[in-house]
């Protein structure tokens, strides 16, 4: 007897927002860390002045800071397996982007 292979079933999927998610964040600042076979993903925002004003002083040669604050925005916790699914989602995402930057031959 063969065992079921796991299948991909595409699915129209509609998210409705609630009262939290019914505006978008702005982020500009990412970072994952995996613990217990959960991923969390952390999107947070480093004020852009400040990223530019430590550009300048590491291009002018002085010390940089350690480290700086930011504001978490918020923070997601996804199994593995979510995590490699919104991976490929992703990736898709990336080379689309990338087909579309590309100029069409003429043939």
């Amino acid at each position: 007897m063969s065992e079921p292979k796991d299948k991909t079933v595409a699915l129209n999927v509609r998210l409705k927002p609630s009262e939290s998610s019914a505006h978008p964040r702005a982020t500009n600042y990412t970072n994952v860390g995996v613990a217990q076979g959960i991923a969390y993903l952390d999107f947070g925002f480093i004020e852009p002045a400040l990223l530019g004003a430590i550009a300048k002083t590491a291009k002018d040669g002085q010390a940089v800071p350690k480290g700086i604050d930011g504001q978490l925005v918020t923070r997601v916790a996804m199994g593995v397996d979510v995590l490699a699914r919104l991976h490929q989602q992703i990736q898709q995402v990336l080379v689309g982007l990338q087909d579309a930057r590309q100029p069409k031959l003429k043939s």
